[in-house]
Protein backbone atom coordinates (compact mmCIF):
# COMPACT_ATOMS: atom_id res chain seq x y z
CA UNK A 1 0.00 0.00 0.00
CA UNK A 2 2.83 2.35 0.88
CA UNK A 3 4.42 1.91 -2.55
CA UNK A 4 1.07 2.47 -4.34
CA UNK A 5 0.38 5.64 -2.37
CA UNK A 6 3.85 6.92 -3.17
CA UNK A 7 3.38 6.21 -6.90
CA UNK A 8 -0.03 7.93 -6.88
CA UNK A 9 1.45 10.98 -5.12
CA UNK A 10 4.21 11.24 -7.75
CA UNK A 11 1.61 10.92 -10.57
CA UNK A 12 -0.57 13.72 -9.13
CA UNK A 13 2.49 15.88 -8.53
CA UNK A 14 3.52 15.32 -12.15
CA UNK A 15 0.08 16.38 -13.41
CA UNK A 16 0.30 19.55 -11.36
CA UNK A 17 3.70 20.38 -12.80
CA UNK A 18 2.46 19.74 -16.35
CA UNK A 19 -0.58 21.94 -15.77
CA UNK A 20 1.60 24.68 -14.37
CA UNK A 21 3.88 24.49 -17.38
CA UNK A 22 0.90 24.61 -19.73
CA UNK A 23 -0.48 27.58 -17.84
CA UNK A 24 2.84 29.36 -18.10
CA UNK A 25 2.85 28.70 -21.84
CA UNK A 26 -0.70 30.06 -22.14
CA UNK A 27 0.31 33.25 -20.34
CA UNK A 28 3.30 33.65 -22.62
CA UNK A 29 1.16 33.17 -25.75
CA UNK A 30 -1.44 35.60 -24.41
CA UNK A 31 1.21 38.17 -23.69
CA UNK A 32 2.25 38.01 -27.34
CA UNK A 33 -1.26 38.58 -28.70
CA UNK A 34 -1.60 42.10 -30.18
CA UNK A 35 -3.95 44.57 -28.51
CA UNK A 36 -7.52 43.95 -29.63
CA UNK A 37 -6.75 40.31 -30.37
CA UNK A 38 -6.05 40.87 -34.10
CA UNK A 39 -2.86 40.21 -35.98
CA UNK A 40 -1.48 43.54 -37.31
CA UNK A 41 -1.73 42.95 -41.07
CA UNK A 42 0.59 44.81 -43.42
CA UNK A 43 -0.85 47.33 -45.89
CA UNK A 44 -0.01 47.27 -49.60
CA UNK A 45 -0.71 49.99 -52.16
CA UNK A 46 -1.84 47.28 -54.59
CA UNK A 47 -4.91 46.79 -52.41
CA UNK A 48 -5.70 50.49 -51.84
CA UNK A 49 -8.70 50.31 -54.19
CA UNK A 50 -10.51 48.23 -51.56
CA UNK A 51 -10.28 51.15 -49.13
CA UNK A 52 -11.99 53.48 -51.59
CA UNK A 53 -15.34 51.73 -51.73
CA UNK A 54 -18.00 53.82 -49.98
CA UNK A 55 -20.62 52.36 -47.70
CA UNK A 56 -21.62 51.56 -44.15
CA UNK A 57 -21.27 47.82 -44.74
CA UNK A 58 -18.58 45.99 -46.71
CA UNK A 59 -18.81 42.45 -48.10
CA UNK A 60 -16.59 40.30 -50.32
CA UNK A 61 -18.23 37.46 -52.26
CA UNK A 62 -15.89 34.64 -53.25
CA UNK A 63 -16.90 33.11 -56.60
CA UNK A 64 -14.99 29.88 -57.25
CA UNK A 65 -16.80 27.71 -59.83
CA UNK A 66 -18.86 28.34 -62.96
CA UNK A 67 -22.08 28.00 -60.97
CA UNK A 68 -20.45 29.92 -58.12
CA UNK A 69 -19.98 32.90 -60.44
CA UNK A 70 -23.73 32.98 -61.03
CA UNK A 71 -24.41 32.56 -57.32
CA UNK A 72 -22.05 35.45 -56.58
CA UNK A 73 -24.10 37.66 -58.90
CA UNK A 74 -27.28 36.51 -57.16
CA UNK A 75 -25.88 37.02 -53.64
CA UNK A 76 -24.68 40.54 -54.46
CA UNK A 77 -28.09 41.40 -55.88
CA UNK A 78 -29.74 39.99 -52.75
CA UNK A 79 -27.53 42.14 -50.54
CA UNK A 80 -28.72 45.30 -52.28
CA UNK A 81 -32.36 44.21 -52.21
CA UNK A 82 -32.44 43.01 -48.60
CA UNK A 83 -30.58 46.01 -47.20
CA UNK A 84 -33.01 48.31 -48.98
CA UNK A 85 -36.11 46.40 -47.86
CA UNK A 86 -35.01 45.68 -44.32
CA UNK A 87 -32.88 48.70 -43.45
CA UNK A 88 -33.83 51.42 -45.97
CA UNK A 89 -30.22 51.49 -47.18
CA UNK A 90 -29.31 52.61 -50.68
CA UNK A 91 -26.72 51.23 -53.06
CA UNK A 92 -24.11 53.71 -51.85
CA UNK A 93 -24.43 52.35 -48.32
CA UNK A 94 -22.91 49.03 -49.40
CA UNK A 95 -19.38 48.29 -50.51
CA UNK A 96 -19.44 44.97 -52.38
CA UNK A 97 -16.55 43.14 -54.05
CA UNK A 98 -17.22 40.05 -56.14
CA UNK A 99 -14.13 37.89 -56.55
CA UNK A 100 -14.01 35.89 -59.77
CA UNK A 101 -11.32 33.26 -59.29
CA UNK A 102 -10.55 29.67 -60.26
CA UNK A 103 -13.28 28.43 -62.64
CA UNK A 104 -15.44 31.51 -62.02
CA UNK A 105 -12.83 33.76 -63.65
CA UNK A 106 -14.08 33.60 -67.28
CA UNK A 107 -17.37 35.19 -66.19
CA UNK A 108 -15.48 38.41 -65.64
CA UNK A 109 -14.93 38.48 -69.41
CA UNK A 110 -17.13 40.40 -71.85
CA UNK A 111 -19.34 38.85 -74.49
CA UNK A 112 -16.55 39.37 -77.04
CA UNK A 113 -14.39 36.81 -75.25
CA UNK A 114 -17.21 34.28 -75.08
CA UNK A 115 -17.91 34.79 -78.78
CA UNK A 116 -14.23 34.19 -79.54
CA UNK A 117 -13.30 31.49 -77.00
CA UNK A 118 -16.67 30.21 -75.81
CA UNK A 119 -16.29 26.67 -77.15
CA UNK A 120 -12.92 26.14 -75.46
CA UNK A 121 -14.01 27.80 -72.21
CA UNK A 122 -17.20 25.75 -72.14
CA UNK A 123 -15.17 22.54 -72.41
CA UNK A 124 -12.73 23.69 -69.73
CA UNK A 125 -15.52 24.63 -67.31
CA UNK A 126 -17.99 21.89 -68.29
CA UNK A 127 -20.54 24.69 -68.62
CA UNK A 128 -23.18 24.91 -71.36
CA UNK A 129 -26.03 27.14 -72.44
CA UNK A 130 -29.11 25.52 -70.83
CA UNK A 131 -31.28 26.53 -73.78
CA UNK A 132 -29.12 25.32 -76.66
CA UNK A 133 -27.09 22.71 -74.74
CA UNK A 134 -24.12 24.12 -76.66
CA UNK A 135 -21.13 26.24 -75.69
CA UNK A 136 -22.17 29.78 -74.74
CA UNK A 137 -21.34 32.57 -77.17
CA UNK A 138 -22.04 35.31 -74.60
CA UNK A 139 -21.46 35.76 -70.88
CA UNK A 140 -24.66 34.11 -69.66
CA UNK A 141 -24.48 35.73 -66.23
CA UNK A 142 -24.95 39.05 -67.96
CA UNK A 143 -28.34 37.98 -69.28
CA UNK A 144 -31.71 38.14 -67.56
CA UNK A 145 -33.29 35.77 -70.09
CA UNK A 146 -32.49 32.45 -68.39
CA UNK A 147 -34.48 32.84 -65.18
CA UNK A 148 -34.34 29.82 -62.88
CA UNK A 149 -32.25 27.75 -65.30
CA UNK A 150 -29.05 29.52 -64.18
CA UNK A 151 -27.88 30.28 -60.64
CA UNK A 152 -27.94 34.07 -61.10
CA UNK A 153 -31.77 33.77 -61.40
CA UNK A 154 -31.97 36.54 -63.97
CA UNK A 155 -29.77 39.02 -62.10
CA UNK A 156 -26.98 40.45 -64.24
CA UNK A 157 -23.41 41.63 -63.96
CA UNK A 158 -24.32 44.89 -65.70
CA UNK A 159 -26.99 45.62 -63.09
CA UNK A 160 -24.41 45.11 -60.33
CA UNK A 161 -21.92 47.38 -62.07
CA UNK A 162 -24.51 50.17 -62.19
CA UNK A 163 -25.01 49.79 -58.43
CA UNK A 164 -21.29 50.13 -57.74
CA UNK A 165 -20.18 46.51 -57.33
CA UNK A 166 -16.46 45.98 -57.91
CA UNK A 167 -14.90 42.82 -59.34
CA UNK A 168 -11.58 41.26 -58.34
CA UNK A 169 -10.32 39.07 -61.18
CA UNK A 170 -7.71 36.37 -60.55
CA UNK A 171 -4.56 36.90 -62.61
CA UNK A 172 -3.29 33.38 -61.94
CA UNK A 173 -6.53 31.91 -63.25
CA UNK A 174 -6.42 34.10 -66.36
CA UNK A 175 -2.91 32.85 -67.13
CA UNK A 176 -4.03 29.26 -66.51
CA UNK A 177 -7.08 29.62 -68.75
CA UNK A 178 -5.00 31.25 -71.49
CA UNK A 179 -2.57 28.35 -71.33
CA UNK A 180 -5.37 25.78 -71.51
CA UNK A 181 -6.95 27.51 -74.49
CA UNK A 182 -3.60 27.75 -76.26
CA UNK A 183 -2.97 24.02 -75.77
CA UNK A 184 -6.38 23.34 -77.25
CA UNK A 185 -5.52 25.26 -80.40
CA UNK A 186 -6.83 28.66 -79.32
CA UNK A 187 -3.64 30.50 -80.24
CA UNK A 188 -0.63 31.80 -78.35
CA UNK A 189 -1.07 31.84 -74.56
CA UNK A 190 0.33 35.36 -74.15
CA UNK A 191 -1.97 36.68 -76.88
CA UNK A 192 -5.00 35.01 -75.30
CA UNK A 193 -4.07 36.41 -71.89
CA UNK A 194 -3.76 39.94 -73.32
CA UNK A 195 -7.16 39.44 -74.94
CA UNK A 196 -8.63 38.59 -71.55
CA UNK A 197 -7.07 41.61 -69.86
CA UNK A 198 -8.41 43.96 -72.54
CA UNK A 199 -11.92 42.54 -72.31
CA UNK A 200 -12.88 42.49 -68.64
CA UNK A 201 -16.27 43.73 -67.45
CA UNK A 202 -16.29 47.31 -66.08
CA UNK A 203 -15.27 47.89 -62.44
CA UNK A 204 -12.74 45.05 -62.69
CA UNK A 205 -9.46 44.97 -60.77
CA UNK A 206 -6.86 42.37 -61.70
CA UNK A 207 -5.48 40.84 -58.51
CA UNK A 208 -2.41 38.57 -58.25
CA UNK A 209 -4.66 35.73 -57.10
CA UNK A 210 -8.30 35.55 -56.11
CA UNK A 211 -7.45 33.87 -52.84
CA UNK A 212 -5.15 36.78 -51.99
CA UNK A 213 -7.94 39.27 -52.73
CA UNK A 214 -10.25 37.36 -50.38
CA UNK A 215 -7.58 37.49 -47.68
CA UNK A 216 -6.81 41.20 -48.14
CA UNK A 217 -10.49 42.16 -48.14
CA UNK A 218 -11.07 40.33 -44.86
CA UNK A 219 -8.03 41.97 -43.33
CA UNK A 220 -9.62 45.30 -44.26
CA UNK A 221 -12.83 44.39 -42.44
CA UNK A 222 -14.95 42.99 -45.29
CA UNK A 223 -17.20 40.10 -44.28
CA UNK A 224 -16.89 36.98 -46.45
CA UNK A 225 -19.67 35.27 -48.39
CA UNK A 226 -18.68 32.08 -50.20
CA UNK A 227 -20.17 31.25 -53.58
CA UNK A 228 -18.80 27.84 -54.47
Amino acid sequence: MTQKKSDRRRFITGLGAAAAAAGAGAVTASAQTPAGGRFPSAKHTTDDWMDKLPGKHHMVIDGVTANGAGEAVLFASNLYAANKAGYSLGDADLGIIVVMRHFATPFAFTDAMWAKYGKAMSAMLNFHDPKTKEAPTTNLFNSSAYGLTLPNLGNTIDALIKRGTQFAVCDMAMHFAAGQLAQGGGGDADAVYKDFVANLVPNSHIVPAGVVAVNRAQEKGYTLIYAG
